[in-house]
Formats: C-alpha cells, structure tokens, sequence
C-alpha cells in the first residue's frame, strides 16, 4: 500500500523553492488503545462540560478559551482575538540555517516526518539539496496547524527526514535535580576500565528490529484471550536485583560476556511468549 501524505508544500533555501511532500515517519495506529466504560454495564463513559457557578451542561457555543494570569484570575480570549496572532499556513519550509547533523540535540527533537519531491519535475532539484545536505541539517521554521513549528532536515537514504523541534524556551536544565549533586566527579579508573570491557562484549550494528514491544505483545494475546474466553495466566515477576559490590559485579559480568560469546545465541522468549507457553501448559 503506498504511503499518503500529509501535506503538500515547498522547501525553500533563498530564491530555490522545490515542491514536496510531506509523509509521517512513525504509525501510531499500531498502539492498543482503550475506552472508559462503566463496570456494571461496559456502557462508554461520557463527559459534560458543567459550569459549577450556574450547576448545568453548557454548549460549545458558550465557551471561551482562558488564561489564567492569577491564581483563579482569568482573561478570556475569542477565537478571533487568537486568529489575530496565529500564523498563516503556508506550507513553506523557509530554511535559514545550517550546522553540523551531530550539533542537534537528540533532546529537541519532537517529531520526524519523511520529505519526498512533489512530482517528477521537483526531483532533480530535490535530489541536489539532499546531496548538498550531506553530513549537515538544515534548520528553519514552517507555520503549520495555526503554530510556528522550528524544524531540523537531514537526508535519509534517497529522500530527507524532517524533525520538529521543541524551542530552548521549553527545555528544562538539569541543575534542580538534587541527586546528581552527590555523584563524583572522578571514579575509579580500574572501574571504567572494566565497565568499558563489559560494554565492548555487546558491541554491534544497530538494529532496533530485535527489540519487540513485549508489552504490547503481551497486551495483545491477554486481550485475545479475554475475548475467546480463556483464563489469563499472570506471568512470574523477576525478583529486584540486589545491589552488590561494582567491582565484583564487573568482572562477573565480564565471565558472562565471554561465556554467551562462546556459545550459539538463543534470543530470550518475550512475556507474551512466556504467558502462551503456560496456557498451554494449562
């Protein structure tokens, strides 16, 4: 099934404008959601909008949107007291800065959306500005939604990938967390040598494919077995580690690595694999 976009729109860098579209990076349809419903009669729950100061329901029609500027002070604002400000949709991505790809804080990073041209005639052009991105992320804005959106595009394979990005403005430092003041500042060096042995030992190409949702594996069947009627078996928990002495933990940790290595690899069955296994056994 071929992917649809979400957009149409334009990349522009200075006087070039290339027409593109815009396609999403990520299915959010693939998540198991649910629906409040009432225990006695697994009726869906509704909600009310209730003004407590006049005790009734009140309509769309009657409501405004505040902004609390004191404690239990409000200002109201009217859609178009809000459609004065809100920026215009225009479909245009204006670049205005490039950088490094690696200069991207990973923490920015809000959303990825995947860019191809828009028609056979934007590719050549399109093609140009991915090679010419090379190593780098271009950086501008896009008003979309009614918002000013700040993006980061990179290349990807035979196309581009584009982040939303969160402003400065909205990330918090890590000076308020109190417990890293207590973590020291020099260590062990024998220590880090073995941690880094230890870490050497499951060094390898990334591949995120071998790491399943084995919750939602395990979400799934439950709720498959809840339909088909069949008594679900509550998984064993495994016990909290104890903490022990680092040192010792390392070096034993360096025996397991050398002794997994020396034998053929065996991936671990998932909760959900465990819990079809047991219902069987039952």
């Amino acid at each position: 099934m071929a992917a649809r976009a979400l957009w149409k729109g334009h990349l522009r860098l200075s006087l070039v404008t290339v027409p593109i579209r815009v396609y999403p990076a990520t299915d959010s349809g693939s998540d198991i959601s649910f629906n409040q419903l009432h225990r006695e009669c697994l009726t869906r729950i509704r909600y009310k909008k209730w003004c407590p100061t006049h005790d009734r329901e009140v309509g769309n029609d009657e409501i405004v949107k505040g902004y609390e500027f004191e404690r239990g002070r409000y200002v109201a604002l009217e859609t178009e007291d809000i459609d004065k400000v809100r920026p215009e949709s225009t479909r245009v991505i204006n670049l205005s800065q490039f950088t490094d790809a690696d200069a991207v804080d990973p923490a920015m990073i809000d959303q990825p959306y995947y860019l191809a041209p828009d028609g056979k005639v934007a590719s050549e052009s399109f093609a140009v500005l991915r090679e010419a991105l090379e190593g780098k992320a271009a950086v501008g804005t896009v008003a979309i939604h009614g918002r000013e959106r700040l993006v980061a595009i990179e290349p990807r394979d035979h196309g581009m990938i584009m982040f939303t990005l969160r402003r400065a403005d909205e990330m918090r430092g890590m000076e308020g967390i109190d417990e890293l003041k207590d973590v020291p500042r020099k260590v062990n060096a024998e220590e880090i040598a073995l941690a880094k042995r230890v870490m050497g030992g499951f060094e390898g190409r990334l591949d995120l494919s071998k790491f399943p949702d084995t919750y939602e594996q395990a979400l799934r069947e439950m709720i498959d077995a809840k339909i088909a009627g069949e008594d679900i078996v509550t998984a064993e928990t495994d016990a909290p580690p104890r903490v022990v002495n680092l040192m010792d933990a390392l070096r034993k940790s360096l025996d397991q690595v050398s002794k997994d290595k020396k034998r053929p690899a065996r991936a671990p069955a998932s909760p959900a694999a465990k819990k079809t296994q047991k219902r069987r056994a039952s």
